[in-house]
């Protein structure tokens, strides 16, 4: 066991598979969160319009760690295959399906008297109340964002391991982003769909399109902003592993995607 744990390709994937779980979980926990893009960045609104719907620029919080996920999820791919991203995915939804089921156990404890007026002075009457809104996420957005994050993690992989195929060992930005862009582009929707087409706000296609599409292009321009970040890992991970057996890795990776 021990030789096991020195062994830097272990280590590299706990790491690796740690950090794509906590930010995960975190994604889905600060999603919570509306925030406005522009008001952030100090702009004025740009009042986009698609299908018929117009609005400015909001995100969830959650948005600001995704492409953080996708990128784990490529280098993964690319160092441990098609394995070693099922089982982070399988990881990730697990503890999120924990973390929710906990969150919803401490939102009924019964509060202590003093406890609930305690933030009374910071704007919040009832902390009590805001606790059960931030973290009482409806089941219908659990359920979405669950599916929809599983559906895009097999896409991915599956997307990633054509584009490797067909390329090699070249443009790795090209296999990143390319199983990105559609892993994405079905998972921006599912997750819209799942909670609030099929869930009881109901939202007409008109805005469940237009919502989506804006998801979508947020996330593709956060992942191609991101292909220097892709790269930095691969040397840091070169260095880490050293040139030779971070190459077999990569070998072996591309071998057993291809035996599948």
């Amino acid at each position: 066991m021990n030789r096991l744990l020195d062994d830097r390709a272990t280590r590299l994937f706990i790491g690796l598979a740690a950090f794509f779980c906590v930010n995960a979980v975190l994604a889905e926990f600060i999603g919570v969160k509306i925030f406005a893009l522009e008001d952030t960045l100090g702009i004025a609104p740009l009042q986009w319009n698609l299908f018929g719907q117009s609005g400015s620029l909001n995100f969830t919080a959650g948005t600001l760690l995704w492409p953080i996920v996708f990128i784990m999820t490529d280098t993964v791919n690319e160092y441990f295959g098609k394995r070693g991203v099922r089982l982070i995915s399988w990881l990730a939804a697990g503890f999120i399906v924990y973390g929710f089921v906990f969150a919803f156990v401490a939102i009924y404890l019964a509060p202590a008297s003093w406890w609930i007026g305690v933030a009374r002075d910071q704007g919040v009457p009832d902390y009590q109340a805001a606790f059960a809104a931030v973290f009482g996420q409806g089941l219908w957005t659990i359920a979405g964002s669950l599916v929809a994050f599983m559906i895009g993690q097999l896409i991915d992989v599956r997307v990633f391991h054509r584009i490797r195929r067909a390329t090699g060992e070249r443009q790795a930005w090209l296999r990143a982003t390319g199983s990105t862009a559609v892993s994405q582009l079905v998972d921006s929707f599912v997750v819209l769909y799942i909670a609030f087409v099929l869930g009881p706000q109901q939202w007409p296609t008109s805005l469940f399109l237009a919502v989506g599409t804006l998801n979508y292009a947020y996330k593709m321009l956060a992942a191609i902003a991101l292909i220097p970040l892709l790269y930095l890992m691969r040397a840091g991970i070169h260095r880490y592993l050293g040139k030779e057996r971070a190459a077999q890795l990569r070998q072996d990776a591309a071998l057993r995607l291809g035996a599948r």
